[in-house]
């Protein structure tokens, strides 16, 4: 076996290895029996949030185990056809195996990627939220491009995108737009793209060609489903409707139809715009039940953080990320310090490689906390 090839086969071996230790694989199967019992309780069903949740996550599961054997099984049929393919010296068989092993490097390396998802949350769907930053009509751009960006990413992925509340510039892009989008770990992707995001380019509305540096503020929480309980005190919050223009001004609603809600305690302000008013007040509450719960959960990030000896500069909720497209053209992310030359192909979607080093990342701290614990 040639040594690149043999190169390739050790990758897939670390990858396999890494997944079973992700999975727990000396009790996947049993876990999965104990799945397909609770899915055949017909009981199960009366409680239909959780009847969910556990149909979800056997789902999980079960693709995961079945991906597994899959890479395992890719594995070892071609490492045999290039010993054969070699014990008979035929040519064709050693070549065409060869590149059956790519792929199946390229589908470990994913699912290896894929095996990061482990949080509580990640198998959530998201809401996103973009708000542009101080600057006007310059930032209000901005604010739209990373609104295109994050629609074709996840386009490309095949999940669903529906806006949510959508706020037009004065004169061109948007102020601030809030999405839902729907998925198979949807929120464990997307969680990695909260922060500031900083633009440096020549300004297509400045006269003079001038070059702008233009802000905009990404935050990501998850669609959190019935099963956990966020405790909001009606008198917490103040519920107001009002007339607004639905995205791009295209119509105007004829009834204070759009909902915000302001929750006193944390602050906290939602808005839903785009339904009717019914919906509207449905979707801000889930809106407000996500904020809340994410506050939660970054209070004891941050707690968790505070004990760690080594902390980075720069952390998850401020700036993460810079797009320079002149004078030279660069995208480079300040946690991980990943980048990339093809900046357009990252506005148009392509992310997976920094989502991927900032959840590696992630685990990574994650592991050095809990090894120092």
């Amino acid at each position: 076996m040639r040594a690149e090839t043999q190169s390739i086969v050790s990758s897939i071996e670390e990858s396999l290895t890494l997944l079973r230790r992700r999975l727990d694989w000396e009790t996947a199967a049993t876990r999965l029996e104990e799945f397909d019992a609770r899915a055949e309780d017909p009981t199960l069903w009366n409680d239909p949030a959780n009847a969910q949740k556990v149909m979800r996550e056997r789902q999980q599961l079960a693709d995961a185990v079945e991906r597994y054997r899959a890479l395992e099984s890719g594995l070892n049929d071609n490492v045999e056809l290039i010993e054969l393919g070699e014990m008979e010296d035929d040519a064709d068989v050693v070549k065409e195996a060869e590149a059956a092993l790519a792929d199946v490097k390229a589908r470990a390396a994913k699912a290896e990627l894929e095996a990061l998802l482990s949080g509580e949350m990640d198998g959530m769907d998201a809401f996103i939220e973009i708000n542009s930053g101080a600057g006007g009509t310059e930032s209000c751009d901005w604010a739209q491009m990373l609104s295109r960006m994050y629609t074709r990413w996840a386009e490309k992925r095949g999940f669903k995108v529906e806006v949510m509340e959508y706020s037009g510039g004065d004169e061109a892009g948007i102020k601030s737009v809030t999405y839902q989008v729907r998925g198979e770990n949807a929120f464990g992707w997307m969680k990695t793209e909260s922060g500031v995001h900083r633009l440096v380019r020549i300004s297509p509305f400045d006269s003079q060609a001038r070059r702008h540096t233009s802000f905009s503020s990404v935050q990501v929480t998850p669609v959190i489903d019935d099963t956990i309980e966020i405790d909001i005190n009606p008198a917490d919050i103040r519920i107001d409707t009002y007339r607004s223009s639905g995205a791009g001004g295209q119509h105007v609603n004829t009834t204070d139809s759009a909902v915000r809600i302001t929750h006193a305690p944390s602050g906290i302000v939602v808005t839903s715009s785009e339904k009717s008013q019914h919906q509207n007040r449905d979707i801000a509450m889930k809106m407000l039940r996500s904020r809340l719960y994410d506050m939660e959960m970054q209070k004891r990030r941050d707690a968790a953080d505070a004990q760690r000896t080594e902390q980075s500069e720069i952390g998850w909720g401020h700036q993460i990320r810079s797009y320079v497209l002149q004078p030279y053209q660069m995208i480079k992310d300040l946690r991980t310090g990943e980048e990339t030359s093809d900046t357009q192909g990252v506005l148009d979607g392509d992310l997976d490689a920094f989502m991927g080093a900032a959840l590696a990342a992630e685990v990574s701290g994650k592991s050095r906390a809990d090894a120092e614990g």
